[in-house]
């Protein structure tokens, strides 16, 4: 961006970070309000790079640059990422500066630069405790179900021996054939006894 004849070697920036645009009262012109709006004064082939450090360094961070078109609103901006845009939107200013006689500045809004967000990683490293498996439920769903003691071969029992004169026989009746009659009772003992006499 060469300086031509009549122009001055400078241009003049008014730009305006860290607000918002608003529709004023009573006339609802869009106004800028809040934030931060400086004039920044460059040479006029200055190239959008150096520009754009010229703004991080002033505002503390890198920008996104807009700008407003001499005939246009806040409403309408212009996108400024390149030489060419950023030469377009002076060539305009400097059309519109001669024609009313009078120098404009170059009316620009600034807005962060946003960085992709990153996914963060877990505040505490899952376990089998948090997210049981499966298996593990149905696990502990059977064991709550299965309560019995195991199962024990009859060789590892021991069976205490009969009280004396409790008849035998009739003890097998009882767990057999259900509760037997007493006199049944009697008569197999009478009988063991006479066997046992002979």
């Amino acid at each position: 961006m060469n300086s031509g004849g009549g122009k001055p070697p400078t241009i003049k920036i008014l730009y305006s970070y860290l607000g918002r645009i608003v529709a004023g009262r009573p006339d609802g012109k869009l106004r800028y309000v809040g934030g931060y709006t400086r004039v920044l004064s460059v040479d006029r082939s200055i190239s959008y790079a150096e520009l754009m450090l010229k703004f991080a360094e002033a505002c503390g961070e890198s920008m996104n640059l807009k700008c407003k078109l001499p005939a246009e609103d806040l409403d309408v901006l212009v996108s400024i990422s390149g030489d060419e845009e950023l030469a377009a939107v002076i060539e305009e200013y400097d059309r519109v500066s001669a024609a009313e006689n009078r120098e404009m500045k170059v009316r620009a809004v600034l807005s962060p630069v946003k960085s992709p967000k990153k996914a963060s990683p877990p505040s505490s490293p899952m376990s089998c405790f948090d997210f049981p498996a499966k298996s593990r439920l149905n696990q502990v769903k059977i064991s709550g179900h299965c309560s019995h003691p195991p199962y024990k071969p009859s060789s590892l029992l021991r069976c205490s021996p009969p009280v004396v004169g409790y008849p035998i026989a009739a003890e097998k009746l009882h767990h057999c054939r259900g509760a037997p009659n007493p006199s049944r009772l009697q008569n197999v003992c009478f009988a063991n006894r006479r066997n046992c006499s002979h």
